[in-house]
């Protein structure tokens, strides 16, 4: 199977968890913690290019 397969099949589980439990809370914060890793990931590769500019 593909990573995009089990990144949904675990997106799928988490919303059900937090559905289940009345948890609500954890679907914005796993929401920001998405962000951020992209963000990081998204810094890392970009860096090369910002240290030729300066």
């Amino acid at each position: 199977m593909s990573k995009l397969t089990h990144s949904f099949k675990l997106l799928r589980e988490f919303t059900g968890l937090a559905r289940e439990k009345r948890a609500y809370w954890l679907v914005p914060l796993a929401i920001l913690l998405g962000l951020v890793a992209f963000v990081v990931v998204a810094g890392q590769s970009a860096a090369p290019l910002l240290y030729t500019l300066f």
